[in-house]
């Protein structure tokens, strides 16, 4: 059928055959259009004659529910296969982002053949080709068949069925299949059919495709290439999740559509298969040109959704275990499996699976686990059921990682993805609107289990670090992002994308934790336990998780909560931001509002009706009190007064349980900042730190004055948790502050201030450093703490801080197998290259250039623009842009000079001198990046009207107006810290 005429009635098939002289022009623009869409659909020379477009006069549906008309039967034909571009093509349930539900997967026969040779993967098109066969149940009559399909060209289509029940599924007829079609926008295969499917009755669709190996992105199914042995090598691997199943085959690609897979792949004899189940059998194949193939088959397995589907063609070699009888394998290249930098991996897997059994009660269900660690996977990992994924970087341990927080992050991710076996695999929800019962509850777990196994990790300060005080400084009543969405809201595949961020994971996990503390450990297991056995092997919803809960809760007696947990619950999960809470500590008296990023008076009022239903755990003098519940906007609680004794003072938020910010009156303030200064090992660590974080972002966004922030630094020569001190360096010492650099009036009063209470950790550590490096190894706190710490210290001139970073970096040149310690590797290279000449620039670029591994590259090229030589620095920028060796393809070396004090202004002159060669080694946008940079100290509209000046002959006139917009903020911002910056010299002189 043709193309829609104006008028909105479609051409049949008789009139086309009438309008013979428009054939070539037709013929033309669908060859366009198939060009145009090629990567979706394989268009018959044969089949341009039609518009893809179905030959029946559709209704119009009102939505995704509604099934299509049924056309009368018609003979058996080839179906046509085209891509359909939306103009073209009636309004449909093509254009709703959900599948109709008139058919439901019941199994998959999936078979999949990657052309990966040993010899010939550099191909630049690398293909595979692919058969399924999709066994579905009607639900309702339909003639149009919807599945999810992109970027694979259809090679043929048939319907078989109505299957027999008492036949082993023999066959009892066949559907004509009439033409086939791809509605690009939601990403589907439309299948015309001759005559509509009946209701309840079962059917075969058999779809062959064939569809490209990725190699610039690793969703789909995608290439890794790398070095194994000496040798180059490559293997291919899939990652389905959220949407990329069906870049591998046609399918119901929707979490709640699940069903078993029969998996099997072919390959080249040399590479070995995976998939998520244990393999069943091998036997050879033979191609048309005589090669022979490896044909690999996998068991059933449970039912699943297809995004949990995975494959693997390596050549890889493992490290096994058993735990509870069942195998655990760790495949790495064969280099990484024989330098043992695997079994910290696979000594760590099989203990928390047991543990995580025993927890829920709930055995795992597969009869294997196997865990590949790919060269390249964008610093990711995934919990394919059977056979998990995870970038080599967060998997394989190196001898040399003994002094880096890798141990630790490696034991975090691995009970991730384990956890994901229950939450996810085992249980999964309905849509991805509520994806964070996936990873909330992953990542509130991973923290839980590996505490358990290392008592020592101080299991609330490391969930503060890695999981809360990120989501906390990001999150505000403005933002456009409830954890948990209404499906409706969603029109779009990329916004399914958009949700894997950190308010799915860590605002998702501090749910968790918060429903955990207001309930007890026991009631909370329990409520997961029911959940997780009802709906295993099923989808849930979040009101679903909330039922558990309150059937938990509605079995006992003790825990009594002022409304039902769904409504305490949905008041977090359905709004955005999160509450702030002032206590008057004189009166009692307790209020909640909502935090806003730079709030203006009477800001809530105006923008936001909502109140949180708030457990409050607090604490009075150190003794913990009984939970009360703030379920207004203010309520009065007198046992929270203060009395004129200097000793009582009170904290809201016993061990950052609540997802909230703490505020108190003038009164509040004064008792906490006494007791600091009295005994801070009063309150507990956790407390200090929460004190420090809440009071500098609540100064910092206008609810208290910069000043009640301050008070509480001048305890600081007592504080000997390095946590707490990278807490206050973050907020204290900022990037901008140390941007602006030494000139500006804060830096001498600062440097007299921190300095005299810095030199106690500082002792500590810098000792350790001299004398027993090792003894880190294990402080995980102290590993993600020290380089703030030792760079604030060098920044601010402590004279052993810069004597001990000469001492290191020298060392290091003279015997390089001593190496720097990691925690402070950037400070030290930065600071040696700062305070040598060229013969330890050289030097470093010496080690640049021997140098493989991306990330030393990056951490190199940035030390390399810490010199204070103007000379040297030209000469490091000349390298950018002049033929050379020296190819610095990981980072634009002329922003990393442009990052320091000096370079900056070396910086500008060299971009203004050498712009077009900066823009045709970089690109026009990096020009944009820098003019950033370089004006990221302006103030005024004189400057902003030099760097326009400056600019103005490099930039196109649309980067022009997005630069003036962007140094108009940060001329803003600017003013605004400066006032900031002022108001603490101020302070400073007064307590210095």
């Amino acid at each position: 059928m043709g193309p829609p005429s104006s008028s909105g009635f479609y051409v049949s098939r008789a009139g086309a055959l009438l309008l013979a002289g428009l054939a070539a022009a037709l013929l033309l623009a669908l060859a366009v259009l198939a060009a145009l869409y090629g990567h979706c659909a394989r268009v018959l020379p044969s089949e341009l004659h039609h518009s893809g477009v179905p030959d029946t006069e559709p209704s119009q549906p009102g939505g995704p529910e509604e099934p299509p008309p049924t056309p009368k039967p018609g003979p058996t034909q080839e179906p046509e296969v085209a891509a359909t571009p939306r103009k073209w093509r009636p309004p449909g349930p093509w254009d709703q982002l959900r599948l109709p539900p008139w058919l439901v997967p019941l199994h998959y026969e999936l078979e999949l053949w990657p052309l990966l040779r040993p010899d010939e993967f550099s191909v630049p098109a690398l293909r595979f080709t692919g058969r399924v066969n999709i066994t579905v149940r009607c639900m309702a009559a339909t003639a149009r068949l919807l599945l999810h399909s992109l970027f694979l060209d259809c090679e043929s289509a048939e319907v078989r069925g109505p299957l027999s029940p008492d036949t082993r599924d023999a066959t009892v007829g066949r559907v004509p299949v009439d033409e086939v079609w791809f509605a690009l926008d939601m990403q589907y295969m439309v299948l015309e059919l001759g005559q509509a499917l009946q209701p309840g009755s079962r059917y075969e669709l058999q779809l062959s495709f064939s569809g490209p190996v990725y190699q610039d992105t690793r969703e789909g199914l995608f290439l890794n290439l790398y070095t194994d042995q000496g040798k180059r090598r490559a293997l291919l691997a899939s990652q389905l999740e959220p949407t990329f199943a069906r870049n591998v085959f046609p399918c119901f690609d929707e979490p709640a559509l699940k069903a078993t897979f029969n998996i099997t792949i072919i390959h080249h004899p040399s590479y070995v298969a995976l998939s998520n189940m244990p393999k069943l059998g091998q036997s050879e194949k033979e191609d048309v040109n005589g090669s022979k193939w490896t044909v690999t088959t996998f068991y059933t397995t449970p039912h699943m959704p297809t995004y949990l589907a995975a494959f693997a063609v390596c050549d890889y070699e493992y490290v096994s275990r058993i735990e509870r009888g069942k195998e655990i394998r760790i495949w790495a290249r064969k280099d990484a499996i024989a330098g043992g930098n695997a079994d910290f991996a696979l000594n760590i897997t099989g203990p928390i699976f047991s543990f995580l059994e025993d927890l829920f009660n709930i055995s795992y269900p597969l009869p294997k686990t196997d865990i590949i660690a790919l060269p390249t996977f964008d610093n990711r990992a995934m919990e394919n059921w059977g056979l998990l994924m995870f970038d080599e970087s967060l998997l394989l341990l190196q001898p040399n990682d003994k002094l880096t927080e890798k141990k630790t992050v490696i034991s975090y991710i691995v009970c991730h993805e384990i956890g994901h076996q229950w939450f996810g695999n085992l249980v999964t929800m309905n849509w991805w609107n509520n994806i964070w019962l996936n990873e909330g509850f992953a990542s509130y777990f991973e923290v839980g289990v590996i505490n358990y196994f290392n008592p020592k990790l101080p299991r609330d300060e490391i969930f503060f670090s890695n999981i809360l005080h990120g989501v906390l400084r990001e999150d505000h009543a403005l933002v456009s992002r409830a954890v948990s969405r209404k499906v409706e809201n969603f029109t779009e595949t990329n916004e399914i994308n958009e949700l894997f961020d950190q308010f799915t994971y860590n605002k998702g996990a501090s749910m968790a934790r918060m429903l955990s503390s207001f309930l007890n450990e026991k009631i909370f297991i329990s409520a997961l336990k029911s959940y997780l056995e009802t709906f295993s092997y099923s989808n849930a919803e979040q009101d679903d998780l909330w039922r558990h809960f309150q059937m938990a809760v509605d079995e006992q007696s003790k825990i009594l909560l002022p409304a039902t947990v769904k409504s305490i619950m949905d008041s977090w999960t359905h709004q955005s931001g999160f509450p702030i809470i002032t206590l008057n500590a004189s009166t009692g008296i307790m209020k909640q509002e909502p935090f806003y990023l730079g709030r203006v008076k009477n800001q809530s009022l105006l923008t936001h009706n909502d109140t949180w239903i708030v457990p409050i755990l607090w604490m009075k003098n150190g003794t913990t009190q009984s939970l009360v519940w703030l379920d207004n906007s203010s309520k009065v609680f007198p046992e929270m007064q203060v009395s004129d004794s200097d000793h009582d003072w009170v904290i809201l938020n016993l061990n950052m349980t609540g997802y909230y910010r703490v505020n108190y009156d003038k009164l509040g303030w004064k008792r906490l900042n006494q007791q600091l200064e009295k005994d801070p090992k009063a309150i507990p660590v956790i407390h200090r730190l929460q004190l420090v974080d809440d009071a500098f972002s609540l100064s910092k966004n206008n609810y208290i004055e910069i000043e009640t922030a301050l008070d509480l630094t001048k305890y600081l020569a007592e504080e000997d948790e390095i946590i707490v001190w990278h807490a206050v360096l973050l907020n204290l010492v900022t990037r901008d502050l140390i941007f602006e650099g030494k000139n500006h009036d804060i830096y001498p009063l600062l440097k007299k201030y921190l300095l005299k209470r810095l030199i106690p950790i500082w002792n500590t550590y810098s000792t350790i450093i001299r004398e027993n490096v090792a003894a880190l190894q294990d402080d995980y706190l102290a590993l993600i703490s020290l380089e703030k710490v030792f760079g604030t210290a060098c920044w601010l001139g402590l004279e052993d801080c810069l004597q001990l970073s000469k001492e290191l970096f020298r060392n290091w040149m003279n015997h390089p197998e001593n190496e720097i310690p990691y925690p402070i590797k950037n400070v030290i290279l930065c600071y040696g290259i700062a305070l040598g000449n060229d013969k330890e620039w050289d030097f470093l670029l010496n080690i640049y250039n021997n140098t493989t591994k991306e990330e030393e590259r990056i951490q190199l090229a940035y030390a390399l623009g810490c010199s204070k030589e103007p000379w040297i620095l030209n000469r490091y920028m000349e390298h950018a842009i002049t033929p050379s060796p020296l190819t610095f393809n990981e980072t634009n070396i002329i922003e990393a000079v442009a990052a320091s004090e000096v370079g900056r202004y070396i910086a500008k002159d060299f971009l203004i001198n050498n712009w077009q060669a900066v823009s045709e080694r970089y690109g026009t946008q990096s020009l944009v990046t820098l003019v950033y940079v370089i004006g990221r100290t302006i103030s005024t509209d004189l400057q902003i009207t030099e760097l326009q000046q400056f600019c103005s002959n490099m930039l196109e006139e649309h980067q022009r107006l997005t630069v003036h917009a962007k140094l108009q903020t940060i001329k803003n911002e600017n003013l605004k810290n400066k006032k900031r910056s002022a108001r603490i010299a101020v302070w400073l002189r007064k307590n210095t």
